[in-house]
């Protein structure tokens, strides 16, 4: 691709991204939403505007951009962090991941979708929208017990979500295995070396990040870091997701000399996950649409019966009050950018179903984007916790 084309493709991509941003502001809608609209109207099934060789830039996009963004998922798992939030979250948010794995794989397969697109679809429905629901709650002033079980359970039930899809996809890849016992040896194979990995950098990342200067990590060392977890699990064909989170996870638990280690990933995650939305809507083929719209509404059904359900059934092991049994269920319906994370990573794993896991999600998450924050402040509003002052987090 010549110069100028790149340059100005990402030019366009990146002002498209502001205007989503500003539109989003005004009207509500979630910013992901749009990005994925706007990647949809540019891309092929809209006004094809993008040079064809951009499809040369989803594997680079999505590796880094997913990466970042487990590595923020795994700073949740610190004893402080799973002290803070509490038995209640920790057991509603396992519990709802948990129900939801059978309940949508099972009634999706039932609905006529092959086993393996059943499973991986069951997956990326436990991913949640923790920024559509921080926006829910400053738009409605909601403050209560409620909203801190809400707020606590999307802070770390991304990361039980990612566990259970990476599971969830080893299993997928090893099921045509020859016998039991080389099923088992590589998934542990995987497993073990995902671990590893992630423990094997973020050792030295957590005691390294922060001397140059002291208590500030650099914009460098992270990136160098998320490059390097990446490009090594992708070499080593494990899965940068888990590698990524492990790597987080370590980091955060053991970098004790600074109190900023995901800062600066924080601030450099935006432009790569701005570029990963729109391209991901581009990647959208509405074609698709007609041979999966019943497994579509089926989607739709099945998640916010399991969601519903895991809630009734977390809330009732944690000990939660009725009206929290009830409602918390309904609070966690948004999904936004980790489920097209996920998508876009078994789209890679299984070529066979790409199309059909790319359409499921992006056409899922739009409406639960849209409806799933209304579901959020119902949820507030029945428990008493809306139209109060809310100090911005």
């Amino acid at each position: 691709m010549e110069t100028h084309v790149v340059l100005l493709t990402l030019g366009g991509v990146f002002l498209a991204g502001v205007a989503a941003d500003s539109l989003g502001r005004r009207t509500r809608v979630p910013r992901v939403t749009l990005l994925l609209l706007i990647g949809v109207a540019i891309g092929p099934s809209g006004l094809d505007l993008l040079p064809t060789e951009v499809a040369e830039w989803y594997d680079l996009l999505s590796a880094t951009a997913l990466t970042l963004v487990s590595f923020l998922l795994g700073n949740a798992l610190t004893p402080e962090r799973l002290r803070a939030h509490g038995r209640q979250i920790i057991v509603v948010s396992v519990v709802v991941v948990l129900v939801s794995i059978p309940v949508m794989a099972g009634g999706l397969w039932l609905a006529g979708a092959p086993l393996a697109l059943a499973l991986v679809m069951a997956g990326i429905a436990t991913a949640t929208a923790p920024a559509a629901t921080y926006d829910v709650v400053r738009e409605s002033g909601a403050e209560g017990p409620f909203t801190d079980l809400m707020l606590g359970i999307v802070a770390v039930d991304d990361a039980w979500g990612l566990i259970a899809f990476s599971l969830l996809l080893i299993a997928i890849n090893l099921q045509a295995g020859d016998g039991a016992a080389l099923v088992l040896q590589e998934g542990l194979r995987e497993l073990g070396g995902t671990a590893l990995l992630g423990v094997g950098l973020g050792v030295p990342a957590a005691y390294l990040t922060g001397r140059l200067r002291p208590g500030e990590p650099m914009q460098a060392e992270a990136l160098g870091i998320v490059f390097l977890c990446a490009g090594l699990a992708i070499m080593l064909d494990l899965s940068f997701l888990l590698a990524g989170m492990i790597a987080g996870t370590t980091v955060a638990n053991l970098a004790r000399h600074h109190e900023r280690a995901f800062h600066e990933i924080e601030r450099i995650e935006w432009p790569f996950m701005l570029m990963f939305f729109i391209l991901a809507g581009a990647t959208f083929e509405a074609t698709e649409l007609d041979s999966v719209l019943p497994l579509i509404l089926a989607f739709v059904a099945l998640r916010v019966a399991a969601r519903i359900l895991g809630g009734v059934l977390g809330g009732r092991l944690a000990v939660l009050p009725t009206v929290q049994r009830r409602w918390i269920g309904a609070a966690l319906m948004p999904q936004a950018g980790v489920s097209i994370g996920m998508a876009l990573v078994a789209g890679e794993q299984l070529p066979h179903l790409r199309d059909e896991i790319l359409a499921l999600t992006i056409a899922t998450t739009i409406v639960f984007e849209i409806f799933g924050p209304l579901a959020t402040v119902a949820a507030l509003h029945r428990s008493g916790e809306t139209g109060k002052t809310r100090t911005p987090p």
